[in-house]
């Protein structure tokens, strides 16, 4: 009896807490209203996504999480109700490298919430164009894998396009055994992209090493083209599954548990400084000897550190190459700024392609 009223009692504290959290949320979301009415009034364009203000937010809440619910729960559940918020006053469209159920639209979604319109496309420069000609307001794409290395497409388009990075996203890959069936032993055929089907090879010699593995143009796909196939299973994320209403015969099938995809947010205008930036820029040397040293040392010298260096061929002279770099801190920040002015001078070429908020979580 006594477990019963202490049950009821914790039940009656919980649906208080509820009206409580249903209060604060609504007066959030009028806060939010009141925000757009603000910005839709005075005489500058208005910008009602603010990447920085988001992240400051996200990172506040992270720091005054107690538990039990881990950090990226908490921040999952706020990401939320910024997003519903920022809906509120202005709908959103994002653009991502399809097809739906794709790890690039988790992305997206981890990044601005469910509330807003997703759109998805084929190719990573149809998703540049979609963002370039305003039909879009930002567009996601991945831009480097911890195993697989560099999406060298995307950063191909960074050079040639007038968008800027405004945020990035990254995002733990899991790979899942979906599919109609309930277990493994009737499996003849495994459809995945390729690059899943390599980072699942270990467990797929150990398990159905007798399945022929067919490469098909995405994961997504693959669970798409076993949804109404017998014997047959795709490697895919678990939203695909969920899309395309298949069990989960196997979870967390990948060689590395640690793979990581990065992802670029894109959009038009620059972000604001944070108080916890990256800046990415492109470079090119001229052909002098200890040219790459000279540009290099910019960032040295004025304490700045790189986080990571890519080169990819220029294509406009045989073996002429630009750089990649992504350095620690927002190009307003005195030591970025003067690094950049230094490179500006040496360099042949210098192309800042945005500051922008480090990934929270």
């Amino acid at each position: 009896m006594n477990d019963k009223k202490n049950l009821e009692s914790l039940r009656v504290e919980i649906d208080a807490l509820d009206k409580q959290l249903i209060e604060l949320i609504s007066q959030r979301a009028q806060l939010a209203q009141q925000v757009a009415d603000v910005k839709n009034a005075s005489a500058e364009p208005a910008r009602f996504y603010r990447p920085e203000r988001e992240a400051q937010i996200l990172r506040k809440v992270i720091e005054e999480n107690q538990g039990p619910l881990s950090e990226e729960e908490m921040a999952r559940l706020f990401r939320e109700i910024m997003s519903a918020c920022l809906a509120l006053e202005q709908p959103l469209d994002i653009a991502y490298l399809g097809p739906e159920g794709t790890f690039t639209q988790s992305a997206a979604l981890k990044h601005f919430g469910h509330s807003v319109n997703t759109s998805a496309f084929g190719s990573i420069d149809q998703v540049f164009r979609e963002v370039e000609s305003g039909a879009s307001d930002y567009g996601v794409v991945p831009v480097e894998n911890s195993i697989e290395g560099v999406v060298n497409h995307t950063l191909d388009m960074l050079n040639h396009s007038s968008l800027m990075i405004i945020g990035e996203v990254e995002l733990r890959i899991h790979h899942h055994l979906l599919s109609k069936e309930t277990d493994t032993e009737s499996i003849m055929t495994v459809y995945a992209h390729q690059q899943a089907l390599a980072q699942c090879r270990a467990w797929l010699d150990t398990n159905l090493s007798k399945a022929e593995r067919i490469s098909v143009s995405s994961n997504a796909e693959a669970a798409r083209i076993v949804s109404d196939k017998d014997q047959v299973a795709a490697i895919a994320s678990e939203s695909a599954g969920e899309l395309y209403q298949l069990n989960i015969l196997e979870s967390n099938i990948e060689n590395h548990p640690d793979n990581t995809t990065r992802f670029l947010v894109i959009g038009k205008e620059m972000c604001r400084p944070c108080g916890n930036d990256k800046t990415s820029l492109i470079f090119s040397t001229p052909n002098k000897p200890g040219a790459l040293h000279k540009m290099l040392s910019c960032f040295a010298d004025n304490g700045v550190s790189m986080t990571r260096i890519e080169s990819r061929p220029s294509r406009k002279e045989m073996w002429d190459y630009v750089f990649f770099v992504d350095v620690e801190g927002h190009a307003e920040d005195e030591p970025v700024k003067q690094a950049l002015h230094e490179l500006q001078t040496h360099a042949a070429m210098v192309k800042l392609l945005g500051s922008y908020p480090r990934a929270v979580l």
